[in-house]
């Protein structure tokens, strides 16, 4: 058996054979500071994004759903995977009892697959949008949106093997962590190799045929608009699904080109981290301890902090607020110097209408 500490927040990958070894202390300052970072700002994002969609919760759409509930997986990868990491950093040792350990390991890996599986039924709703709006016109309002409810129950089920693989270990004499076992010489290589296939490879994968068929979609639909008012004789060689796609609204584009960033923003993130990931298991001389290693799986929760942004940048609510935060300071200004002047004016008529009497 050898004990691994496949830590997802701090993704520090940390081989403990023989004996427990000193850390680098200059590495674990850059880690904490980039943790802490990371940690308000997801916080802090994510729940402004939540509070602005729960005010509009009378005008909900299926997007703001999905985006809801995306901030609700952002959050846990905020308080449960790197805040957990953080207070791990700083005192050096997981402080807990056995059961906390197993929960926080548990809720981590829950994180990632639910900000991961939430962007992939997002990319699915919307590819049923632009490839088959009648379906989904037809499609009738339930009370409980099923994708989202899948990509929950996939997470809590899926993140289950982390209660039964992590534990309170003893890595030195009268020492104890929270780290995991695995039988060799498969088991560590299996466990990073099938979390890797199933929270990266097979959701992208999914994803990029849903993109692609949605490019297409939007490509027959706007040749077909282009050459509406030209010769029609074009339109019955397009493919049948053409005239499903003719009523793309602008709206819809423009969700689709969202979705299509946040896509990108999580392969950017977190495709570093599964490859660092896979190296460090598959490879006995990687090096696993040098700082590029361990900053480039820090970056991988970044794209907690990105997700919100995304959203309030394509939704126009983030340049809005501020716009109108400036505006309202201008008119507030402006007002009082109208109501100034007119008192002013008035003062002056009253001492002037009295010394014409006198």
């Amino acid at each position: 058996m050898s004990s691994f500490n496949f830590s997802n927040g701090n993704f520090s990958l940390k081989m403990e054979v023989t004996e427990d070894q000193p850390r680098d202390e200059s590495l674990a300052k850059i880690e904490i500071a980039l943790l802490s970072v990371i940690f308000v700002s997801a916080a802090i994002l994510n729940t402004g994004l939540m509070l602005m969609l729960w005010k509009r919760r009378k005008q909900v759409s299926r997007m703001r759903v999905f985006v809801f509930h995306l901030c609700v997986a952002d959050l846990v990868v905020a308080f449960f995977q790197v805040c957990p990491q953080l207070m791990w950093d700083i005192t050096d040792r997981f402080i807990g009892p056995d059961i906390v350990c197993r929960l926080v390991k548990y809720l981590q890996v829950v994180g990632m697959f639910a900000s991961t599986y939430m962007i992939v039924v997002m990319t699915i709703d919307r590819y049923q949008a632009i490839c088959n709006p009648m379906v989904t016109f037809q499609r009738r309002r339930a009370r409980w949106n099923i994708p989202v409810c899948v990509a929950w129950v996939i997470s809590l089920t899926g993140s289950v093997p982390q209660l039964f693989i992590f534990s309170m270990v003893q890595v030195a004499p009268g020492v104890f962590d929270c780290w995991a076992d695995f039988i060799q010489p498969w088991g560590l290589k299996t466990y990073v190799t099938w979390t890797t296939l199933v929270i990266f490879v097979v959701p992208i994968f999914t994803v990029v045929i849903c993109q692609v068929r949605i490019c297409r979609a939007v490509q027959i639909n706007l040749y077909i608009k282009t050459h509406q008012d030209g010769e029609t004789s074009v339109v019955p060689a397009l493919p049948s699904r053409a005239s499903s796609v003719v009523g793309v609204s602008k709206a819809r584009i423009k969700t689709v080109k969202m979705t299509v960033v946040i896509v990108l923003a999580y392969i950017i993130c977190w495709a570093p981290f599964f490859t660092v990931q896979l190296w460090s298991v598959w490879d006995q001389d990687a090096p696993k301890e040098t700082a590029t290693f361990t900053i480039l799986m820090l970056l991988a929760s970044l794209n907690s902090c990105a997700n919100p942004c995304i959203y309030m940048l394509f939704s126009g609510q983030l340049p809005k607020k501020l716009v109108a935060l400036l505006c309202r300071g201008r008119s507030d200004r402006k007002d009082t110097l109208h109501e100034e002047a007119t008192l002013v004016s008035s003062l002056y008529m009253s001492f002037k209408s009295q010394a014409d009497s006198k």
